[in-house]
């Protein structure tokens, strides 16, 4: 298992794992990564992530994509 931020841009991944505190999960799990789940990374700016999720692009920062295993 490797972390989302060190993950190769444009190729689809499956979440293995979410670490951090309940509710840093939570909010994660809110954005919609889940365990099981896909994650594509599409951009990686500056410390800072773009994600395409569940249909949708979300942008998180280099410590909550170090928390997401795949």
């Amino acid at each position: 298992m490797v972390p989302l931020n060190l993950a190769t841009i444009g190729e689809e991944n499956i979440i293995r794992k979410i670490g951090g505190s309940p509710e840093v999960r939570k909010h994660l799990e809110d954005l919609g990564f889940v365990v099981g789940g896909s994650a594509t990374v599409v951009s990686s700016l500056g410390g800072n992530v773009i994600v395409r999720v569940k249909e949708s692009r979300v942008a998180i920062n280099d410590d909550l994509a170090r928390r997401i295993m795949i």
